[in-house]
């Protein structure tokens, strides 16, 4: 079994979940991305890992992913990422948990949404609320979020020797899509 899946598992265990089990969703393998505009150059990661439950009677949401599984196409970058910036190490996952509000099952199609919970990064833990859609695909559901993650907010220091190539905030992409549970 994956280091993930048991924290998955404790995550889902410590969530209120309904017992409407055709209202539950399983998102495996789904996408947060990142792009940060930098002045020398710009940088950006996908991590293709990322675990989420869904409770569509109620909106309850919650996801988990390994901070050392964002891939970058520099492997340079990437060494620097985990242990410069992100200290995976020390802190090897970042999760979010909350509730989608906006969304009906019952409407059907692409319904403009917001999740609002908190978002643990770099072992700091923030209330955020952000925009997304929900669209009913069949019997799946496609999540989609674009937001912007300031550095700052989550205690990652930038060095004061490259300061000037990277942004101080982060856009972050999810793509989840959910199948029934």
């Amino acid at each position: 079994m994956k280091p993930l899946k048991p924290l998955l598992l404790l995550l889902m265990l410590s969530t209120p979940w309904s017992l409407a089990a055709q209202q539950r969703y399983f998102a495996e393998k789904s996408v947060v991305s990142f792009f940060s505009d930098g002045v020398v150059e710009d940088i950006s990661a996908t991590n293709a890992k990322v675990t989420s439950i869904f409770d569509a009677q109620d909106g309850e949401v919650a996801y988990l992913l390994g901070v050392k599984d964002f891939q970058f196409v520099n492997k340079t970058m990437q060494i620097h990422f985990n242990e410069k910036y992100m200290d995976s190490e020390k802190f090897p996952k970042s999760s979010f948990q909350g509730q989608i509000i906006g969304f009906s099952l019952a409407a059907g199609g692409k319904q403009d949404v917001h999740a609002k919970g908190k978002l643990t990064l770099h072992g700091v833990t923030k209330e955020i609320d952000v925009p997304g859609t929900i669209e009913v695909v069949g019997n799946r559901l496609a999540l989609k979020s674009k937001f912007i993650v300031k550095l700052s907010d989550y205690n990652i220091k930038i060095p004061q020797l490259v300061w000037q190539n990277i942004a101080q905030q982060v856009e972050v992409t999810l793509d989840f899509m959910y199948r029934p549970l």
